[in-house]
């Protein structure tokens, strides 16, 4: 019987990192699900990240999916609101009965709010609830969710997007170009998932990784932080797509396994600039 092509699940996928990780995949040869709240362009939601005029954002599940069949895979399209956990159930069941395995989880999507990067005398407990839950709960309920499909499939591979705000200190206050304190605890509390699944599932053949994509030219980054702000100035941004060819080596080249026993975040862009990626 020919082997089937393996299945990514990209959280987050209408835009960015998800959208190219999505396209990465598809060139690949693998089989492509994709979720986001977007389903189409110019689509108005709550709480939803804009650019600093008020429009909208390009990009959605329409267009990712189109671009990943284009790149000649089978793409399937699924809404999902990461805080709404019955949405989150919905569209993890929805790629489980289209394709019936999950070989990784991408765990992409993050709560889009400029309050999420609210100084600290403008947060408010709500916010930073909302922020908390999108970033650090929805994830944990999805992973929660995958890792008894890879054990009973003999194995899989999730892999958390954190981000550097998770680990250190902002440069400036939030309102001068850098992150705010409920963006970086979020990310800071997702990068400690990884660890607990290797310890406790590891022995199953599942592997996690935590990543820090490190300042990426996405149009969220440059709606939040602005466009060639004070930290793509002083750090430099790379485009989404060299991204997401780390984001499949990682899971696809046998020498990237060690890199999921590491306590602390693996930042993409070294890898890319060390050679070992490809892109």
């Amino acid at each position: 019987m020919r082997q089937q092509k393996p299945v990514v699940l990209v959280t987050g996928a209408s835009r960015g990192i998800g959208a190219a990780a999505a396209v990465a995949f598809a060139r690949a040869g693998w089989r492509v699900a994709i979720t986001a709240r977007t389903q189409v362009d110019g689509q108005m939601l709550d709480h939803q990240l804009r650019r600093p005029d008020g429009a909208v954002m390009s990009g959605s599940l329409a267009s990712t999916a189109a671009a990943a069949q284009k790149a000649g895979a089978e793409a399937f399209a699924h809404p999902m609101d990461l805080m709404d956990s019955t949405s989150l159930d919905a569209a993890f069941d929805a790629v489980l009965a289209h394709y019936g395995r999950i070989d990784v989880l991408l765990n992409n999507a993050v709560y889009q709010d400029r309050e999420s990067n609210a100084l600290l005398r403008d947060l408010d407990d709500d916010a930073l609830q909302r922020t908390l839950w999108g970033n650090v709960v929805a994830p944990v309920h999805l992973a929660r969710r995958a890792l008894p499909v890879m054990v009973a499939q003999g194995g899989g591979q999730i892999v958390n997007v954190t981000s550097g705000a998770g680990k250190h200190d902002p440069p400036v206050p939030a309102d001068q170009g850098a992150w705010g304190y409920a963006y970086g605890a979020s990310k800071a509390a997702l990068g400690r998932l990884s660890g607990c699944i290797n310890v406790e599932y590891g022995q199953q053949g599942v592997r996690a990784f935590s990543v820090n994509p490190g300042l990426v030219s996405t149009e969220a980054v440059t709606a939040t932080l602005g466009d060639g702000g004070l930290l793509e100035q002083r750090y430099g941004a790379m485009k989404p797509e060299r991204i997401a060819s780390a984001l499949l080596w990682l899971v696809t080249d046998p020498s990237a396994a060690d890199l999921a026993g590491r306590p602390d975040m693996i930042d993409l862009q070294d890898l890319i600039r060390d050679g070992r990626v490809k892109s």
